[in-house]
C-alpha cells in the first residue's frame, strides 16, 4: 500500500475526465488557483452525498477564495454523470478508473478497491499545504473553507 501524501510535498500531478468528456489536470490549475481535491469512496452512498452536497452547497465561498473543488472517486463517468444529475453537484467529479491517481496520492483504501475519504488542500504554487485525514464529515467542507481562508490571509 502506498503511503499518503503529506501535507509540505508537491501534489503529483493528473489528468482525469469528468462526466461529458472534459479533461481535468492539476497543472492547469495551480497557479491561477487553490484547488481542493478529495477522494470519496462511492458516488450516491450517504456519507459520500452529504459530502458533495454540502462542498456543493458552498461552492461560491470557495470560488470567491480562488478554489478551484474537485471530487474524486473509482467510480466510471457514467456512475459520476448520475449522480451529478441527481444531486445537482456544481463542481467536476472525476473518475479514477484505473486508480492511478488514488495510488498517487496514497488515498487508496488497503483492498485496493476504492478511494479513502481523505482532503488534499493544494496551494497555487502546486504544494499540499494541508491534509484532511480523517475526514468528519459532517464538520468537513467548514474545517476545509477554515483552512483556505487561513491560507489566503
Amino acid at each position: 500500500m502506498t503511503e499518503r501524501i503529506q501535507a509540505g510535498g508537491p501534489a503529483p500531478d493528473f489528468d482525469l475526465l469528468s462526466p461529458r468528456g472534459k479533461k481535468v489536470k492539476l497543472s492547469n490549475l495551480v497557479g491561477d488557483k487553490f484547488v481542493v481535491l478529495y477522494f470519496y469512496p462511492k458516488d450516491d452512498t450517504p456519507g459520500c452525498t452529504q459530502e458533495a452536497r454540502d462542498f456543493g452547497a458552498r461552492i461560491g465561498e470557495f470560488r470567491d477564495l480562488g478554489a478551484e473543488v474537485l471530487g474524486v472517486s473509482v467510480d466510471s463517468l457514467d456512475s459520476h454523470e448520475a449522480f451529478q444529475k441527481k444531486f445537482e453537484i456544481p463542481f467536476p467529479l472525476l473518475s479514477d478508473s484505473y486508480k492511478l491517481v488514488s495510488k498517487n496520492y496514497g488515498a487508496l483504501n488497503d483492498k485496493g478497491t476504492m478511494a479513502d475519504r481523505v482532503t488534499f488542500l493544494i496551494g497555487k504554487d502546486g504544494m499540499i499545504k494541508k491534509v484532511f485525514d480523517p475526514v468528519n464529515v459532517e464538520n468537513h467542507v467548514g474545517d476545509v473553507l477554515s483552512a483556505l481562508t487561513a491560507l489566503k490571509s
